[in-house]
């Protein structure tokens, strides 16, 4: 059976952040632990996060992701220096990762992975994906774990990320740093389950643009012209911005179907550009000729009223079991570049409150990302701009 421990803390020297986390969240004996789950701000050296955690419990396999700040059982943190861990004790879980991840290749790195996972345990019910932020399709990833694992197996997890720079992103698996990876945890202890969901509050305005040209992932024309060049003109933005400038502003709405739309609590679903080459748009999933692309803007009201309802959906799926361990993944764009600390605080106070016990907060390894994974329609699903909530209860 698998128990987890977690903990988070700013620290600016990385191997005593390390061990503030480890004493922290387990104890001097780390013996027990058999996997360490890090998310660290782009600040810290990864080899020197990975090099300290197989030094200090060196039994347990080693996962770790960048990002643009953390959620912790402590709080919320968006420095550069920021690292949370959630540890894990048992041995019901596998991994498998893969390097050199990318939009043309995420299908067959991710059924490689998949197969990789079932081969070890095929028991697996519920998979932390952790892929890199950048130049990637998210839906192919999640064609091929289905394709392989089944789709009766929840995907949540995130994609790594900077300081919303859209430059460069870290995956680790225990000594290998990788900057366009992915790894995969499967957890296969029969007691668990797991209840996933994402809500964005952003709504759609305006007059959508078309995707008139597109390659897999790349949207190469709206409406008929170059695509970056059209995107950024109805952003108020010269084609010399780069994607960090436009993923405060630049959410893109895809309509949704309308049983999808009344459970997401949103007619739309988001999508983030965090790369381009040249004229071309790195979408976050494969498009369509044909797809209508709105502009958005967030509605702060709709985003606390939205985090308060999946709150209280999750809780009564549950059926009044306590969480053992909460994962959550964050868009960056929802942090400090859209909110003042006292909002985001509470925020990230009106989500984790509800899963307190006696005052207590459940083991929590939250990060802010480029991008979530949650079921939405009884599917497996990319997100972006959301909070998304992964709660494991027995």
């Amino acid at each position: 059976m698998l128990n987890f421990y977690s903990y988070s803390t700013r620290m600016v020297n990385t191997r005593r952040g390390v061990m503030e986390c480890l004493e922290s969240a387990v104890g001097a004996d780390t013996s027990k632990i058999d996997l360490l789950i890090w998310h660290a701000s782009i600040g810290h050296d990864f080899q020197d996060l990975v090099d300290a955690s197989r030094e200090l419990a060196p039994q347990a396999r080693v996962v770790a992701a960048s990002s643009c700040g953390v959620v912790g059982r402590e709080g919320v943190s968006e420095s550069m220096k920021d690292i949370a861990l959630m540890a894990v004790e048992g041995k019901e879980f596998a991994i498998a990762h893969c390097d050199d991840l990318n939009g043309r290749n995420a299908y067959v790195k991710c059924a490689e992975m998949a197969q990789s996972l079932k081969e070890q345990d095929p028991n697996v019910t519920m998979v932390y994906f952790l892929g890199s932020g950048i130049d990637t399709a998210n839906d192919r990833c999640i064609e091929a774990l289905e394709d392989v694992l089944g789709k009766d197996v929840t995907i949540f997890g995130a994609t790594s990320s900077d300081n919303m720079k859209g430059m460069v992103n870290y995956q680790a698996v225990d000594e290998k740093v990788m900057e366009h990876g992915a790894y995969i945890v499967g957890f296969s202890d029969p007691t668990l389950k797991v209840e996933t969901q994402a809500t964005h509050g952003f709504v759609a305005v305006g007059e959508p643009m078309v995707v008139t040209k597109s390659d897999g992932y790349l949207i190469q024309e709206l409406d008929g012209q170059p695509a970056w060049e059209t995107y950024t003109e109805r952003l108020g933005l010269t084609a010399s911005a780069e994607p960090g400038d436009t993923i405060p502003i630049g959410a893109l709405a895809e309509a949704l179907p309308a049983e999808a739309a009344q459970e997401y609590g949103n007619d739309h679903i988001l999508r983030a550009v965090t790369h381009r080459k040249g004229h071309e748009m790195q979408y976050a999933t494969e498009i369509e000729e044909g797809t209508k692309l709105w502009l958005t803007k967030r509605d702060e009201p709709l985003i606390f009223s939205e985090m308060d309802r999946i709150v209280r959906d999750i809780i009564d799926r549950m059926g009044g079991r306590t969480p053992v361990a909460v994962f959550h993944a964050d868009c960056l764009a929802r942090g400090r570049f859209l909110f003042n600390r006292i909002i985001k605080e509470e925020l990230v106070g009106k989500m984790q409150f509800p899963f307190c016990e006696n005052g207590a907060c459940p083991p929590w390894l939250g990060m802010y990302g480029f991008g979530e994974f949650a079921r939405l329609g009884g599917e497996n699903e990319y997100h972006n701009y959301t909070t998304a909530l992964y709660v494991l209860y027995r």
